[in-house]
């Protein structure tokens, strides 16, 4: 969630501190000022383009409040979870922070993060409110650790300069279908959007691989065990799950043939000059490259929606709907943030108090209108959505998901989160490089992933 960087990110090994310090407190100034009486939040996130909005519903908590202060710390995404480990480390954490799915069932069993069930019981929190299954997610044997923030989902985002230079239309972009043999329609367009130094697309017969001015296509390889930004969709969308119940199952599928199939289907790709090398690839990122004009396509977050429309974007852009699969439909991860209560705060019930105006509508509202993520809150939701439209920004591709049934899916999450998304990326990555097949570098990942829960 969510803004919402996500799993879509390369996620980074948090080794995070097996106990907690006895009698922690929150972090830096959230122990209170002693004179005036006014108790100090700490707060942190990892999102710069969300910051304005939750300053601004921290100035309307604070009015509300006058006896609570909120302190907003923002650090990029890498830097957010290796500061977070080292305080959580020295019973230092911040009160409150945002939190992601691969990452909090580790605070669960280290101790690090608040169960605030009896809390959401007290104060008669409603849970339908939100986006289904989204509260479900943070809760482990009757234990609730988070309020459902906002969500994401996935779609196709590709330059629209590029379509028209191909003479592909927006309309076939809205009705693509794959599967792992020939790829579908949505390798027909892939290939028709690689140009080679000479002019000549991929479907030419002169095309020249080893001089690819354009990749029609550019995947994510630094996604974890989940794949939420491509491979992953692909995969449940060719009749796939992750593992055998969602969340806290303990036994994963990473050997199943329907996702070798993805992954040899991307691999073709590279090999046929469609998608760059794994080891040739930019440092910059997909964006970046997609920006530059280097790259036609990819798949996107729903939390990317302002780099690629707003006023920033270097190339004209749009998005589309994820293709069909052979399991007979459109396949996107749907995942979302929620906010963590240290263990040690000092103060639990004003932080509480944050969390729940947080998860509340007066917040989520506010964030809804700055469009950069969709809010957990379903009415805030149709806001955010009305916020984009009166930019001119056409993201339904994004939103048509969540309103038909078996579109999209809950990522993964269970004990062991860092470790398998180590596992399973280098497996990913040696498959990619050609170092070994995708059946046995799956077989032997999976192996080592069930491992871990026996």
């Amino acid at each position: 969630m969510n803004t919402t960087k996500r799993a879509g990110m390369a996620l980074l090994s948090l080794a995070l501190a097996g106990t907690l310090a006895a009698c922690g407190s929150g972090g830096g100034e959230s122990q209170g000022d002693a004179a005036g009486g006014k108790v100090t939040i700490d707060y942190w996130l990892w999102d710069d383009k969300q910051l304005p909005a939750y300053q601004a519903c921290a100035d309307a908590f604070q009015k509300a409040n006058p006896d609570v202060s909120v302190k907003i710390t923002q650090t990029a995404w890498a830097q957010y979870w290796q500061n977070l480990t080292t305080q959580l480390a020295a019973g230092q954490a911040p009160d409150v922070w945002t939190d992601h799915g691969s990452y909090y069932p580790q605070f669960v069993s280290s101790g690090q993060i608040m169960d605030i069930q009896p809390f959401v019981t007290r104060d008669k929190v409603d849970l339908a409110q939100y986006q289904d299954g989204l509260a479900d997610l943070w809760v482990k044997d009757g234990k609730r650790y988070g309020l459902p923030k906002d969500w994401d989902t996935v779609a196709l985002v590709y330059n629209t300069t590029m379509l028209e230079e191909q003479k592909v239309k927006p309309e076939e972009m809205a009705d693509l279908t794959w599967n792992p043999t020939d790829g579908g329609t949505l390798q027909q367009v892939i290939a028709k959007l690689t140009v080679d130094e000479n002019g000549h697309n991929g479907l030419d017969p002169a095309f020249d691989k080893s001089k690819v001015k354009v990749y029609g296509f550019l995947p994510e390889w630094a996604d974890g065990a989940q794949g939420q930004n491509g491979w992953g969709d692909l995969a449940v969308a060719n009749g796939w799950t992750y593992l055998d119940k969602n969340p806290w199952g303990t036994q994963y599928k990473y050997d199943d043939p329907k996702l070798a199939q993805v992954i040899d289907w991307y691999k073709q790709l590279v090999d046929k000059g469609y998608a760059p090398k794994f080891d040739k690839q930019s440092t910059l990122g997909r964006d970046a490259v997609l920006n530059a004009g280097k790259g036609a396509m990819s798949f996107a977050g729903s939390w990317t929606i302002s780099t690629f429309l707003g006023p920033d974007a270097e190339q004209k852009f749009a998005f589309a709907a994820m293709p069909l699969g052979p399991a007979g439909t459109r396949k996107t991860a749907i995942n979302g943030l929620s906010d963590a209560i240290f263990a040690g705060t000092e103060h639990k019930e004003e932080a509480w108090k944050w969390v729940k105006y947080l998860g509340s509508a007066d917040c989520q509202n506010v964030v809804a209108d700055n469009a950069v993520v969709f809010p957990a809150i379903k009415t805030a939701s149709e806001k955010a959505a009305a916020a984009h439209e009166a930019k001119g920004h056409d993201v339904q591709a994004y939103l048509d998901p969540t309103k038909t049934q078996g579109s999209t899916f809950l990522l993964p999450i269970t004990d062991h989160g860092n470790e398998i998304n180590t596992i399973v990326q280098d497996a990913i990555q040696s498959i990619i490089l050609g170092q070994i097949g995708a059946a046995e570098g799956l077989k032997k990942a999976n192996d080592q992933v069930n491992a871990l829960f026996t």
